[in-house]
């Protein structure tokens, strides 16, 4: 049986929230890197990758985070991350994600920390 993931995206007050669900890996990362580059593409690079309902997390999964995070960068974005769960939030730290991405623990809080710039 084929683990269940599911990604919405949605906009709010100027922000793109990317909302995934269950399993991120190397079979789904590709939409979850699709969605991205999408947001990007439409010019929206202040985006919140919200982990609330996210189980589980591949390297293929973290790579997207890292692949876009340099040009959303250069382009006045970010990427800020929330809703992570105990298990999931120990993967990221493991490898350092709190080192290079907001990771905060709702989506108003990240949505706030955009609007202090």
């Amino acid at each position: 049986m084929p683990n269940p993931f599911a990604l919405q995206t949605s906009q709010q007050d100027g922000l793109s929230v990317i909302t995934l669900e269950g399993f991120v890996d190397a079979h789904t990362a590709p939409q979850f890197e699709s969605a991205v580059q999408s947001e990007m593409d439409a010019g929206r690079t202040k985006i919140i990758v919200d982990c609330m309902k996210l189980n589980y997390i591949s390297s293929a999964g973290l790579g997207v985070f890292m692949s876009f995070i340099e040009e959303i960068r250069e382009l006045g974005g970010d990427i800020k991350i929330c809703g992570l769960v105990p298990k999931v939030k120990h993967t990221f730290e493991i490898l350092g994600f709190q080192d290079i991405f907001e990771m905060v623990d709702d989506l108003p809080t990240a949505a706030q920390r955009f609007a202090q710039g």
